[in-house]
């Protein structure tokens, strides 16, 4: 299964709408991979195993069930995550990068892809998957947006040090 779609962030043409800077969007965005559990609210904890300065290896408890899972980034353009198969989980991936189409115009752009068909029966939990991480993402725009209005994604001069603590 493929699935791509973007959330546009700074709409100049609605007043109503915060405009984010690149740095503040970067760090919450930084924050999603760092701060796990700010933005999967049935997730118990999480470890950081490992950490660079253009990685980290992380394993997350949803209870009894824990994931182990990679996160590499391009500070300030996108953030990639690398799930490999373990137990009954499939091998996924997920990309998110900052689009900027025009200057200050930004757009984040989120891919999920995993070995999953696309067909049968699959098809119906595929659309149900698709449908939740779409969700998601949307809720964690909001999030960083939150964030960013009280002044919590403004903070450090390099872009691996993480704004807020845990």
């Amino acid at each position: 299964m493929k699935f791509e779609h973007l959330i546009e962030i700074n709409n100049f043409d609605d007043p109503r709408t915060d405009i984010l800077d690149r740095k503040q969007l970067w760090h919450g965005l930084l924050l999603r991979a760092k701060e796990p559990t700010l933005f999967i609210p049935h997730m118990d904890s999480f470890e950081i195993v490992e950490e660079s300065d253009h990685a980290i290896s992380r394993i997350l408890n949803f209870g009894k069930f824990r994931v182990n899972d990679k996160v590499e980034f391009v500070p300030m353009q996108k953030l990639s995550f690398y799930i490999p198969a373990q137990g009954e989980i499939i091998e996924s991936k997920l990309e998110i990068s900052i689009d900027e189409p025009f200057p200050g115009r930004f757009f984040v752009r989120f891919i999920y892809e995993d070995s999953a068909p696309d067909e049968g029966a699959e098809a119906m939990y595929n659309d149900f998957r698709r449908s939740a991480y779409k969700e998601t993402d949307i809720d964690s725009i909001r999030l960083i947006r939150q964030f960013a209005a009280q002044g919590r994604l403004n903070g450090p001069a390099t872009d691996t040090d993480m704004p807020l603590s845990s």
